[in-house]
């Protein structure tokens, strides 16, 4: 008769083997940004490496002229590349039981419904904690928290951010408005001028991502003109959705680290990424069972960041 350890064991296993992507579906559906991201299909999973690197096309190629005739062109090498390097972060969690549970729910349907409920657990908790990751500043938990928005989007355009110090290197501010005194009637104008200040040509904030006071002094502001989105896959998502700015849509998301309580970031996720580790990409391990305790734990790993390769398409309105 197979023990309670290697029942739940199995259990759980066989759940997250049968839906490999049910930790990561999770995690989309309590995060907005999350969701778009992965629809873009930026979440890129990597092999290894001592640092994550993003390439940088951070300048124009210097050899560009115009000429007549037999005049000499200009062939001289143009510094147009460099790279960004983002540490690695790490999170886990534990899908932990007792001894005394497993015992006490040894019938096949008693376990199978334990297991079950501290999947379900554990998946919550790690969605609702990369949640506020993803938003963060990068210095919870002595710093191992990943950089998300507040890392990335700074409301005075500055940092170090993947080890350029933007102080120095210019291109690599992103763009931000003080909203200091708007209200319904003057916050469009705010923003009109954040949008302007991101675009590049049609390179243009494709999703924004707003707080409680930002978001509905927005939707408070609008009338007659009021712009609902015409995807169909935004409804039921679980997001206050359905209203666009230009081409962009904008999502009201409350999951954010505590801090970003008055920020509307304008966001062109073609240069933002999440990238994971192959083997640690929201991934199980192996049980572990204590040697001084009556239990198991089922560790369900993640390690990477979130990656941004222009920041100067970014954008941060704050209040």
């Amino acid at each position: 008769m197979a023990s309670p350890n290697s029942t739940f064991t199995e259990i759980v296993s066989t759940t997250l083997r049968n839906h490999p992507n049910a930790v990561a579906d999770n995690v989309s559906e309590h995060n907005a940004l999350w969701r778009r991201l992965s629809e873009k299909g930026n979440i890129r999973v990597v092999n290894g490496g001592y640092e994550i690197v993003e390439p940088l096309d951070y300048a124009e190629n210097s050899t560009y002229q115009r000429y007549s005739g037999f005049e000499q062109l200009n062939v001289g090498a143009s510094d147009v590349i460099s790279a960004a390097k983002y540490d690695w972060k790490q999170a886990a969690v534990h899908v932990v039981s007792s001894g005394l549970e497993l015992r006490q729910n040894s019938g096949k349907e008693a376990m199978i419904s334990l297991a079950k409920s501290k999947l379900k657990n554990a998946m919550r908790t790690f969605a609702n904690n990369l949640s506020s990751d993803i938003y963060s500043d990068g210095t919870g938990s002595g710093g191992k928290q990943m950089g998300g928005l507040e890392h990335l989007v700074t409301q005075a355009g500055t940092g170090t951010v993947g080890g350029i110090v933007s102080g120095t290197f210019t291109f690599w501010k992103n763009q931000f408005k003080d909203g200091s005194g708007a209200d319904k009637t003057t916050i469009g104008d705010k923003m009109r001028e954040l949008w302007l200040l991101t675009q590049r040509q049609g390179d243009v904030t494709d999703f924004i991502v707003s707080s409680t006071d930002l978001y509905t002094l927005y939707w408070n502001g609008l009338t007659d003109l009021q712009r609902y989105t015409s995807r169909d896959d935004v409804a039921g998502d679980g997001f206050a959705s359905g209203l666009k700015f230009n081409t962009a849509d904008i999502f009201h998301d409350t999951s954010d680290s505590g801090a970003s309580t008055t920020s509307m970031y304008f966001l062109n996720t073609e240069y933002l990424k999440i990238v994971a580790h192959k083997d640690a990409n929201l991934s199980q391990l192996d049980e572990k069972t204590p040697i001084n305790q009556d239990g198991v734990a089922i560790p369900i790993i993640f390690q990477g960041n979130v990656c941004c390769s222009n920041r100067a398409r970014q954008g941060v309105l704050f209040d």
